[in-house]
């Protein structure tokens, strides 16, 4: 297993645990943002060529805040639910459809590449409007002084 391609055939037939860890640039998170290891936690349960993985992946991103311009990391801890079957057991265009709506990946029947869903759900858990802090007071309007160390002195 390397990173987030999990090989399948070392998965018990009913359900099994694995854990994933993977350098960020790896399932297509790019530098400087995404400094730490992505690490995953799953449960999966096999029944044949269906598989089902459920759990969470967690990691930093390295953003700046909206309010006061300072960097700070946020970890992210998102919880992933991936349902895949063996490709050809349908047709192309069913399969293009629903890898295309999100409902089911597919696999060769050795590996699972989960490469790809972790990238998009660790995107999908960024703050539009990233702040270092939930009450950051931000910047003075007028002399840009940062507030959250005290009154600028400009503002009455």
């Amino acid at each position: 297993m390397t990173g987030f391609v999990l090989d399948l055939a070392t998965f018990r037939s009913a359900i099994d645990r694995v854990e994933a860890e993977g350098l960020a640039a790896e399932v297509g998170l790019s530098q400087p943002e995404w400094r730490e290891q992505v690490r995953g936690s799953f449960v999966v349960e096999r029944s044949g060529d269906r598989v089902t993985l459920r759990g969470s992946v967690q990691t930093r991103a390295h953003l700046e805040c909206v309010r006061c311009l300072r960097e700070f990391d946020l970890p992210l801890d998102a919880p992933l639910v991936v349902y895949a079957e063996r490709a050809g057991s349908t047709s192309r265009e069913e399969q293009d459809a629903l890898e295309r709506d999100d409902h089911m990946l597919f696999h060769d029947g050795r590996r699972l590449d989960l490469r790809e869903i972790v990238r998009e759900t660790l995107l999908l858990e960024l703050p539009i409007t990233p702040r270092c802090r939930e009450d950051c007071p931000g910047l003075c309007p007028k002399c840009g002084a940062d507030l959250s160390l005290g009154p600028c002195g400009c503002m009455p």
